[in-house]
């Protein structure tokens, strides 16, 4: 098993390095001069330019590069050229929220889907069935932002039982943390509760048609048993595979809703990097984005090799 792991991280090795260069030339290619940004429509050319040279703006490309692969080698991520601040700094004062986010959704997306997956399976072809699978494609359909507004509209405008926007740290308090935390969680959670609910409910239904599920129910088993002990534990494999592939694609929907419910995480903070052309910044987090995004698939293949042994060879 170790080895398996070993290799795995040193095949991830190359993946990263490729999205460092990818990213860098990306950058730089891209229309917008940081420098013009930081200095102000008003500045002038000269004072650009000693913006451009005070960044480091000015040395050729592979030169810049570098730079900046020697100081991730060091373990420094480097100065923001807009905040003005260490780019780890800026991360660990942001990334609270974006964990605090991605746990509730996941957790909300987990307690209601897998049920549903379930019952739909079990009521295969009855109209609960059609009603979650209605629902699935519909959470599918609609983008994360016209989830977001229409829940603000209904329960914080309408209704007013949660705040529009913001975010409370966790030290502030407990209650408050979470008051704020629930309408963007069921936000970013309906697209992965349909995404979970059709595959609970494909993979239990594949398994309720196996000979030991007829034999529990021979036995007299009751039916709530058998489905959660017998069925959706013999089809937990292809479920912990969305839900990590979930987790995974859950940075495109962070981004989306911390700026939805203005919460100060990691989405939001790409997004102010973007706008103000701050190259260090925005390398810094797509190369974190990738390197969970790798380590989750690994945690999957993880997943794999404890019931496929073969796999860890």
């Amino acid at each position: 098993m170790l080895g398996y792991v070993l290799r795995r991280l040193v095949a991830a090795i190359p993946v990263l390095a490729i999205v460092a260069v990818l990213v860098f030339l990306m950058l730089r290619l891209t229309p917008g001069d940081p420098a013009a940004v930081i200095a102000g429509d008003n500045a002038s050319s000269e004072q650009i330019a000693q913006v451009r040279s005070k960044l480091g703006l000015d040395q050729p490309l592979p030169a810049q590069f570098a730079i900046w692969i020697g100081n991730l080698a060091k373990g420094n991520l480097g100065e923001s050229f807009f905040f003005k601040k260490s780019i780890g700094e800026l991360i660990l004062g942001r990334i609270e929220p974006t964990l605090s986010l991605a746990a509730a959704t996941m957790l909300i997306a987990i307690c209601v889907a897998i049920p549903l997956g379930v019952v739909a399976a079990y009521r295969h072809g009855s109209w609960l069935d059609r009603i979650v699978m209605g629902v699935s494609v519909l959470g599918f359909s609609v983008p994360v932002f016209v989830i977001g507004y229409l829940l603000i509209y209904v329960f914080a405008i309408t209704l007013g039982w949660f705040p529009v926007q913001g975010y409370q740290p966790l030290a502030s308090g407990f209650g408050g943390y979470l008051h704020r935390l629930v309408l963007p969680a069921m936000t970013l959670s309906v697209v992965y509760i349909a995404l979970i609910a059709r595959m609970t409910r494909a993979s239990v239904l594949e398994v309720l048609n196996e000979d030991y599920i007829r034999t529990a129910r021979a036995k007299g088993q009751v039916e709530r048993k058998i489905l959660f002990r017998h069925a959706l534990k013999n089809a937990a494999v292809p479920i912990v595979t969305v839900v990590g592939i979930g987790i995974a694609l859950l940075i495109g929907g962070v981004v989306v809703t911390e700026s939805v419910f203005a919460i100060p995480g990691l989405g939001r903070l790409t997004v102010d990097a973007v706008l103000a052309r701050d190259y260090p910044t925005i390398q810094a987090l797509i190369l974190l984005f990738s390197g969970v995004y790798v380590l989750i698939n690994l945690l999957i293949d993880l997943t794999y090799s404890l019931f496929d042994p073969r796999i860890r060879h």
